[in-house]
């Protein structure tokens, strides 16, 4: 099967490490709510309005900001890309189909999700929801094609 928009199979561990990496981290920020300014540095921002946490408004500007959160999302996202969109050893129709059909589930898991937390949830936990909401297709797509997979190969011995 021709599919040119997947990476080479060797990105999957680079993918995997990095995602690893970033839920590990991600989890740890989250769970200990971890505030320090490990990595502060002057970044280049093209809208900022801090009115609540600093004094730095206007477009196309260099601020001054924790670039931890920041590489921790490019962790999960890149990683999870990655790991998503790279050819199997073995890519034939049924890991084509696998693929479509967890990326399909992952959506529509997602979109139902996400509509729960706008039904049930409000105030600036929503914004939590919204954050975690960037990374979840991503999750939802790499543990389900995983499983999927994985309970497919355990089938056929």
């Amino acid at each position: 099967m021709k599919t040119n928009y997947l990476l080479p199979h060797k990105y999957k561990r680079i993918g995997w490490v990095l995602f690893v990496l970033g839920l590990i981290a991600g989890g740890y920020m989250i769970l200990t709510g971890y505030e320090q300014d490990v990595l502060n540095m002057t970044v280049f921002s093209i809208h900022s309005d801090d009115a609540i946490f600093g004094e730095a408004k206007g477009f196309f500007q260099l601020v001054e900001n924790d670039i931890l959160d920041e590489l921790i999302a490019v962790f999960i996202i890149v990683g999870g890309l990655f790991i998503s969109f790279s050819r199997e050893r073995i890519e034939d129709e049924f890991v084509y189909k696998l693929r479509k059909d967890s990326l399909v589930w992952a959506v529509i898991f997602n979109y139902i999700v996400l509509l729960l937390a706008v039904l049930f949830v409000y105030g600036f936990t929503f914004f939590d929801v919204l954050v975690f909401n960037m990374f979840t297709p991503l999750i939802f797509f790499v543990f389900r094609f995983h499983f999927m997979k994985y309970k497919s190969q355990s089938h056929e011995e």
